[in-house]
């Protein structure tokens, strides 16, 4: 196979990343983006807010980062991020799908997108860093302005919010400060139960409530 078939083939194949359904609702709330939608709306949020990040950007990397960060949901598929049953072998999961995903490219794009997805994993550079407070700010914003119904559908408690969330109040506070005013507000519509005045357990396998879609 040709270098140029090797490319076309990967190409060929992402195109399934466009079936891969979350659990955030489209702002107007007439149905659940997909993961495809998800990587192109975190590549225009990191484009437009890398001036919040208080360190010097590569800011294209970080946009490549938001293009590929989802990839391996094709074999996969998609982890709710308040599902702790799942996420406990949600890496490991992922690496082997990414792993046999890049496998379609040419030896040199396989090995440069693999260093980049796991760069993005690790969260220690300044790049993945912004990534992922990206990557937690637009379902987040998704959630609040469709009207918190992915909240309560899951029955979304303050807590798992707050630890979600937490990364972006290190990397970057006028983002974190933005996130706890929409959070409050959140708390006071009651789309997100609150831990201090109703201590319920934890749902934690929710694909036991509600199949992964």
């Amino acid at each position: 196979m040709s270098r140029l078939e090797q490319q076309l083939e990967f190409i060929k194949e992402i195109d399934k990343l466009k079936s891969i359904v979350r659990r955030s609702l489209l702002i107007n709330g007439e149905r659940y983006e997909n993961s495809a939608e998800h990587s192109w709306h975190f590549a225009i949020m990191a484009l437009i807010l890398t001036e919040h990040y208080p360190h010097r950007l590569d800011t294209m990397k970080v946009v490549r980062m938001a293009l590929i960060h989802d990839l391996a949901e094709i074999y996969a598929g998609d982890t709710y991020c308040y599902d702790d049953n799942m996420a406990r072998n949600q890496h490991q999961r992922e690496a082997q799908a990414i792993k046999k995903l890049f496998s379609l490219m040419p030896d040199d794009q396989q090995k440069y997108f693999l260093e980049l997805w796991n760069e993005f994993e690790s969260g220690q550079s300044h790049e993945s860093k912004f990534a992922r407070v990206i990557d937690r700010l637009n379902p987040f914003m998704l959630n609040y302005f469709s009207g918190g119904e992915s909240w309560l559908k899951h029955q979304v408690r303050k807590s798992q919010v707050l630890k979600r969330m937490g990364e972006i109040e290190f990397s970057c506070p006028t983002i974190w400060a933005y996130v706890m005013t929409l959070l409050e507000n959140a708390l006071n519509k009651g789309w997100i139960i609150d831990d201090s005045t109703c201590p319920t357990p934890v749902i934690n396998n929710l694909s036991q409530i509600d199949p992964v879609v």
